[in-house]
């Protein structure tokens, strides 16, 4: 099978060093893909394309005319992160949360940051997403962002930047799990080597994190679906079947007297925590958006009032406002008096003028995105769009202001990827850990890597034509 690198054309190869020799913490790998023949190692993907079938790990794409169940292809050749880079990316992901946790309280509360000037009030409180009725609201044990998935990508120098934060449902760690599951029986005796840190216990975490909002024995926990239809609900039932939970839409439950009830055949019972997978505005018709059909009438009252948890809390949406990420480094340091640990990307709020102006110049060289889009949806590539989609976005820019930010175009890294059967090249690449927030913060140790399987594509979204990769975090 023919290699072709990338590492010269501007990029940082994860596998390989300019000088074509693999990095240490591939040596092992990279000689066993070496040893193994073009036919073996094609078997090997075709065996992972079936076992994803089998798995059910599909999602939905509502836009795509021939059809809406797609798999997330899943590269076989993984992403290796050695331990002593991953420490840098547990602790700097650890310090964010931690820093957004603060602002969260304190913009629903106090508003100290908002006193300070440290960032303009109308800013969030013109948010779409900040919820007016979770103003006075602690949630329980103080905790808003239970569940967070982090966007991160690698520039040419070889950093991590944070790209963004994914505080509402952030989605994709069903892929994380079952992808290690079907690597782990394609290359068995190289997890034996190298040390692979597990994911396998990621459930089980996930049903103590939630386990621990209620001041319960034995809480009753249900996970919260808007349904079949829903882009992500292979997750959200695989996820209930690891924690031996109940996965309920909106239909099976109801409200009285301030307490949730989940209806069975023996009757009502009381469910105590639920991990919704539900945007905020859509969780109860009383409190938001009254047009909702997939909430519950009365959530809202019974959380206020203390007899059920939800995570993550709503109001959480706020902080992942992609102008609110421009302040994050300035959340840290104004909430824990310390350095951000993790870069952000350099980021131009097209709501200020000379910001504006300077996007408005230079659009051609820059990545502009929605504040309030995700998914790849309401972005442009400057450097692979035309001059039609530049003038575009400038008149989008122009009528709206606030709903626009502008980025510099990373030269994202690349990990050697199997293309159609007969060559392996480099594609570009994020990373997406997951952090648990319970009774401490903590980070899994490994991550959906995604992949743009475009040749020269930068855009990794599964909505948008992506793919994944299994993430292995040595010790």
């Amino acid at each position: 099978m023919k290699v072709i690198h990338n590492n010269q054309q501007g990029f940082y190869d994860e596998m390989y060093e300019k000088n074509q020799e693999l990095r240490p913490h591939y040596n092992s790998f990279g000689k066993f893909i070496q040893s193994i023949s073009a036919k073996k190692l094609s078997h090997l993907q075709y065996s992972a394309d079936k076992a994803q079938m089998a798995m059910g790990m599909t999602f939905n794409v509502y836009h795509d005319k021939e059809g809406m169940e797609k798999i997330l292809h899943l590269d076989i050749i993984p992403r290796i992160i050695p331990g002593h880079e991953w420490k840098i990316l547990e602790d700097g992901l650890k310090q964010r949360i931690d820093a957004l946790n603060h602002f969260l309280q304190d913009i629903y509360n106090e508003q100290k940051i908002f006193k300070d000037e440290i960032i303009p009030k109308e800013l969030i409180v013109g948010s779409k997403d900040f919820l007016k009725p979770c103003i006075g609201l602690t949630p329980p044990k103080g905790i808003w962002c239970h569940i967070t998935g982090t966007d991160l990508v690698r520039d040419k120098d070889g950093d991590f930047y944070v790209l963004e934060d994914n505080l509402r449902c952030p989605s994709g760690v069903s892929y994380m799990l079952e992808s290690r599951e079907i690597i782990k029986r394609a290359f068995p005796e190289l997890f034996n080597t190298l040390g692979v840190r597990p994911v396998s216990d990621y459930s089980t975490k996930l049903l103590e994190m939630l386990q621990f909002l209620s001041d319960k024995p034995k809480p009753v926990i249900g996970v919260l679906t808007p349904g079949v239809y829903n882009s992500a609900y292979f997750e959200h039932s695989y996820l209930a079947q690891q924690m031996g939970v109940e996965l309920v839409s909106g239909m099976d439950l109801l409200v009285e007297n301030k307490k949730v009830y989940m209806q069975t055949t023996k009757g009502l019972q009381q469910i105590d925590v639920l991990y919704r997978r539900i945007d905020d505005t859509f969780l109860d018709p009383l409190a938001f958006n009254p047009n909702s059909m997939l909430g519950i009438p009365g959530l809202f009252d019974a959380y206020k009032a203390g007899n059920i948890a939800l995570a993550n809390a709503p109001g959480t949406g706020v902080a992942d406002d992609k102008a609110v990420y421009a302040y994050v480094p300035k959340i840290i340091r104004y909430y824990l008096d310390q350095e951000p640990i993790l870069k952000n990307v350099p980021t131009y709020l097209c709501r200020e003028t000379e910001d504006r102006e300077y996007v408005l110049k230079n659009i051609a060289n820059l990545v502009v995105k929605e504040t309030n889009a995700a998914g790849g949806y309401g972005m442009l590539i400057g450097p692979k769009a035309d001059a039609e989609e530049h003038e575009k976005f400038r008149k989008l820019i122009q009528k709206n202001p606030k709903n626009y930010i502008a980025q510099p175009t990373l030269s994202l890294s690349t990990v050697p990827s199997i293309i159609d059967n007969k060559s392996i090249e480099g594609r570009h690449v994020d990373l997406r850990p997951y952090i648990l927030y319970g009774n401490e913060i903590e980070v899994i140790p490994g991550a959906l890597t995604r992949v743009a399987l475009k040749k020269g594509s930068l855009v990794v979204n599964s909505s948008q034509g992506g793919g994944s990769k299994d993430t292995w975090v040595l010790y």
